[in-house]
């Protein structure tokens, strides 16, 4: 680390070189927090957690016992060991209690009074944080796997759907509908997460073996198929246009937007640049079980202007007016 700090102040390295050294030293000194624990309410695996945007003070967890807890993180005792409580939970005696595995949880990106979960009875619920009963219940015909709401959109209230079917489901919350439905994968979807950067735009992963970029508002929808070789000419010719050597199971765009991380079961993630739908080659060691992914930012950094990060990548014709979201939009 000091051959880099020197390096950095004498002008030799990139300072991105030095960026990335200090998020992997802190990611590799990750260890559990020996001062603080969870109280425990599943009677089973634990499939998924959320803690809200707002304040960062409560947490949503869903299990395969398909009960649904929310913790409160704060430390109201003031003493240095202390066990996070359940401050309610939807149990398997309440009446709206999902049927089988809770998959997804997310609280609502704008206010701690509301929250969705999905769950394997082929359900997406709205709930009200005050009451802890269903506000809104959506019906699939297949099982469901993933569901996303965009943290930064202002226009819609859409909440994209994943399930065994090869369709991605778009939920108004507004109109209390399934609004349309975006065709292309070929075998069911297993995640779906919204851009941070851009509110039309969606990315979702699929058995086969593909991952998509959509813009909502278009009538032919993909805007890109990703390829994890770049549009050259691959030696297997079933890997064409596949982001992985197997099922994609877990996709998130880092904190900025500017990039996608993505995770299959060929035990590999690769890191996408969004704009371009281009494979960075940065390739990391997976795991066949890993299916949830979450980007931490490891230092504060600007997000850079739109013409700036417009000019250093060549954006994939699809994308010129696809990415923009003014007003002046017909």
């Amino acid at each position: 680390m000091l051959g880099l700090l020197s390096a950095r102040q004498a002008g030799l390295d990139d300072p991105l070189r030095f960026r990335r050294a200090e998020s992997t030293r802190r990611v590799l000194g990750l260890e559990l927090n020996k001062d603080r624990d969870v109280e425990r309410i599943h009677g089973s695996g634990v499939n998924t957690l959320d803690i809200e945007p707002v304040e960062g003070r409560y947490m949503l967890s869903g299990g395969s016992d398909g009960v649904i807890v929310l913790y409160d993180l704060e430390n109201s005792s003031r003493q240095p060991y202390y066990t996070c409580k359940a401050v309610c939970s939807v149990s398997r005696n309440h009446p709206d209690v999902h049927k089988y595995s809770v998959e997804t949880v997310q609280w609502y990106p704008h206010d701690t009074g509301m929250f969705t979960s999905s769950s394997f009875d082929k359900t997406l619920k709205v709930w009200d944080t005050n009451t802890l009963q269903t506000a809104d219940v959506f019906n699939f015909e297949e099982t469901v796997y993933s569901h996303h709401m965009s943290p930064v959109a202002t226009k819609h209230c859409l909440v994209a759907v994943g399930t065994r079917g090869p369709k991605v489901q778009l939920c108004d919350l507004k109109s209390g509908s399934c609004s349309h439905i975006l065709q292309g994968h070929r075998q069911e979807i297993l995640a779906v997460s919204w851009s941070p950067r851009y509110e039309y735009i969606l990315a979702t992963a699929s058995a086969d073996s593909r991952v998509k970029l959509w813009d909502v508002r278009k009538a032919s929808g993909c805007l890109i198929t990703l390829d994890q070789h770049n549009g050259k000419k691959s030696q297997a010719a079933e890997s064409a246009n596949t982001a992985h050597n197997g099922k994609v199971n877990g996709l998130c765009f880092t904190s900025d937007g500017l990039h996608l991380l993505t995770v299959g079961t060929d035990d590999r993630m690769r890191l996408w640049n969004s704009s371009n739908g281009e494979n960075t080659l940065e390739l990391y060691s997976g795991s066949r079980d890993c299916n949830i992914l979450a980007w931490v930012p490891s230092l504060y950094e600007p997000v850079p202007d739109e013409e700036e990060t417009t000019n250093k990548s060549q954006l994939n014709p699809a994308f010129e007016d696809a990415w923009s979201s003014s007003d002046e939009e017909g």
